[in-house]
């Protein structure tokens, strides 16, 4: 009896060695499945966030200047991010942190950039000696702790030092340019079929954070194919890969330089690239994805007000459609003012109106997590929850109701870096 006993207890030990074998293989073979997106509905398996802190609250008690619609509680955006996080994380997503990795980068690497952040303004000083003032800040910054250069990164402080008769001999103003829109981390870079390309932002409070996106992607081991320059522009928001086609959004945050710039780098990796105008230039529709987005390859979502526009009006967009043969490298301009949403729907996609109550709770800014599976702002109107019910698709709705006033939410906090391969494309 003893002897049966080992046997079975030998063979059930067997079998869950090849039980656990399997789930291996099968994990390794998800894990080689994911490749850069080639279109917005594949399954999302990387991802990089950043959880706002510190550099957040100077972009909330001027939110006008900080790029924001509202003020908001720093502390409650950051556990809404964290919630957030914890969200897509239960869905087998692995998501990558801006400070997670600036935790984990050389001190050395870290130090280059504290110092790029870090300035002494010595303009004020009567007979400053900018050599000592010099050496002065380096022997700080040498002695600056991992945390204390983390902050001095995302504040960007600048002393300014004032002449005075007490103590040291010098008081001073203390005066930040803070990273306060670091969470919006689909706008630094935009991930297409042949890898990370770093963006050049539109507007000043943000010009700096595109270094360290470099760097995040750098350290995750992939160096990024290209990064726009001189005076092209180029946010993330206005990028979404459809299956055969790439669209570009062209308008506030996006100029055509930018989009030339991928296009002669043959940095799109697809041979049609569509480039959605937008004329309307609206600070609340300032990107494609907060007024169209994609669920799956034939089901997407348009705010009303776009979708019903008539030619001539300032919200009706048009694209311009350039292809190349496969296998060559220049595009060439095939059609000009085609409307978009004709294109669209000639593609075969069903839309899904957002209306406009439904749009300023940025309903538009879903992030598609699978094919109808998408993480959107919670509290949307009933009626856009049945439309939603009724094509299928499954919805979690995520409390965002502090981060969305900084104009953007779950679509806009997400860098999708890799998703599941899907190469059934068919027409789209």
């Amino acid at each position: 009896m003893d002897n049966m006993k080992k046997i079975h207890f030998v063979l059930a030990a067997g079998m869950l060695l090849v039980m656990l074998a399997g789930c291996a293989r099968q994990k390794a073979q998800e894990v080689c499945a994911m490749e850069y997106p080639q279109a917005e509905w594949d399954r999302a398996g990387d991802i990089l966030m950043h959880t706002p802190g510190q550099e957040l609250f100077d972009g909330v008690i001027h939110p006008s200047a900080g790029l924001f619609d509202h003020y908001f509680d720093v502390d409650k955006a950051a556990e809404e991010h964290r919630g957030y996080i914890r969200m897509l994380e239960a869905n087998g997503i692995r998501v990558h942190t801006v400070s997670g990795i600036l935790s984990e980068v050389s001190p050395d690497t870290l130090r280059m950039l504290a110092a790029k952040a870090l300035r002494y303004d010595i303009s004020a000083l009567p007979n400053a000696d900018s050599d000592a003032t010099e050496e002065y800040r380096q022997e700080v910054l040498g002695q600056m702790s991992r945390e204390d250069m983390i902050r001095c990164i995302l504040l960007k402080p600048t002393v300014r030092l004032l002449p005075t008769d007490n103590n040291t001999g010098v008081e001073a103003e203390y005066i930040h340019a803070p990273m306060m829109n670091l969470y919006f981390t689909r706008d630094q870079s935009i991930t297409t079929p042949r890898g990370h390309i770093i963006c050049q932002m539109n507007s000043l409070q943000r010009a700096d954070e595109t270094d360290i996106i470099d760097l995040c992607y750098r350290h995750l081991g992939v160096e990024p194919i290209l990064r726009i320059e001189g005076e092209g522009r180029l946010e993330g928001g206005d990028y979404i890969p459809a299956g055969t086609i790439a669209l570009i959004g062209c308008g506030m945050r996006t100029n055509d330089e930018g989009i030339r710039q991928i296009m002669e780098a043959d940095a799109f990796g697809h041979d049609t690239v569509v480039v959605v105008r937008d004329h309307k230039r609206w600070q609340m529709q300032m990107h494609l994805d907060t007024h169209f987005n994609i669920i799956d390859r034939d089901l997407c979502t348009m705010v009303s007000s776009r979708l019903n526009a008539r030619p001539g009006e300032p919200e009706y967009n048009t694209c311009d459609i350039y292809v190349r043969e496969p296998g060559t490298k220049p595009y060439k301009l095939q059609e000009r003012e085609v409307p978009f949403v004709e294109y669209i729907r000639g593609r075969g996609y069903t839309i899904i109106p957002i209306d406009y109550a439904d749009e300023m709770h940025y309903a538009n800014n879903y992030l598609t997590i699978a094919p109808r599976h998408i993480m959107a702002v919670a509290g949307q109107s009933e009626s856009l929850q049945k439309r939603l019910a009724d094509a299928g698709v499954t919805v979690e709705w995520i409390p965002l109701e502090s981060l969305i006033k900084g104009y953007g939410a779950a679509h806009c906090m997400t860098q999708v870096l890799k998703r599941g391969a899907d190469k059934q494309y068919s027409k789209q």
